[in-house]
């Protein structure tokens, strides 16, 4: 097939969307869409493009039943401005490529992070990776923005002066704080976005790289929405059960007609369709997918 063109990809190409306070992700560029994905997909069996809804069929089911290869056929190329601290989170994720901007080459800007208040929290007591829930009076928030900002700004003073100096800036810099905002090219396939996405919209993830995967799943909707509409399905708002949760659930289900039909009628009202309800019957009387 030809190269692939969404024209709702096409319309946001290069789009600034702003994240944080000084933040931004963009597409700088895609290669394919769901088209791409079911054509890789029925190459298998030479068959071509089917109807809309044989295409949303297909991608339902690939997506469902863990064929991710053909979701590796679609490209997303982002630029994406951070705080250093959230790009080192980001960067965990291995299987993307990537190009950040160097100290060693260019100036740093002064361009720091500065929460906003509401999310400014004490340590959680139950999570020692996560702050409350709650954030800290106003006053307090005021006050602590203060000093994040004295204090990031006596380290970009300090590293200025170095620079000034002559000191070589590879040098310079490694005194600056981890507020301090970088950029860097980011492509990724989707099937390993799907990955991403999964892991850094969830709400234990931190705020700061939650908003930017938010808004890369918004971007990536424009690319292939059929995908991501069975990605935010299956894998977002999907939930897998262990061997023991399962006999637990078991134990409270009745499998008698009148349940049954409640099951029916409740699935029907969500939008599910004859098959999406048999494979749901099978999934509650057998502990099995279809």
């Amino acid at each position: 097939m030809a190269h692939s063109v969404v024209p709702s990809a096409e319309e946001i190409l290069d789009k600034v969307y702003p994240v944080l306070d000084k933040g931004f992700v963009r597409l700088v560029d895609y290669m394919g869409g769901d088209d791409r994905i079911v054509q890789s997909a029925r190459v298998s069996y030479g068959e071509g493009t089917k109807s809309y809804r044989q295409d949303k069929g297909l991608i339902d089911y690939l997506l469902r039943n863990d064929h991710t290869s053909p979701f590796e056929q679609v490209i997303l190329t982002f630029h994406c401005k951070m705080p250093i601290f959230v790009a080192r989170q980001w960067v965990r994720h291995r299987t993307a490529r990537l190009n950040e901007i160097s100290g060693r080459y260019s100036v740093m800007k002064d361009e720091f992070y500065i929460p906003d208040g509401n999310d400014i929290a004490f340590q959680s007591e139950d999570n020692k990776q996560g702050r409350n829930d709650s954030p800290v009076a106003p006053e307090l928030q005021t006050e602590i923005q203060d000093k994040l900002q004295t204090q990031q700004k006596a380290a970009f003073a300090a590293y200025s002066g170095l620079i000034d100096q002559g000191l070589a800036r590879e040098l310079a810099r490694i005194n600056l704080p981890v507020s301090l905002y970088t950029e860097w090219y980011w492509q990724i396939d989707l099937h390993n976005l799907f990955h991403f996405l999964r892991l850094r919209m969830d709400a234990h993830a931190q705020k700061e790289i939650r908003v930017y995967a938010e808004v890369m799943a918004e971007i990536a909707a424009k690319v292939c929405p059929m995908a991501m509409e069975s990605f935010s399905n299956h894998l977002r708002n999907g939930l897998r059960f262990s061997g023991q949760e399962w006999q637990v659930l078991q134990s409270l289900l009745d499998p008698s007609v009148n349940d049954k039909n409640k099951i029916e009628e409740k699935a029907k009202s969500l939008g599910m369709d004859e098959k999406a309800i048999q494979r749901l019957q099978e999934k509650l009387t057998k502990g099995r997918q279809v």
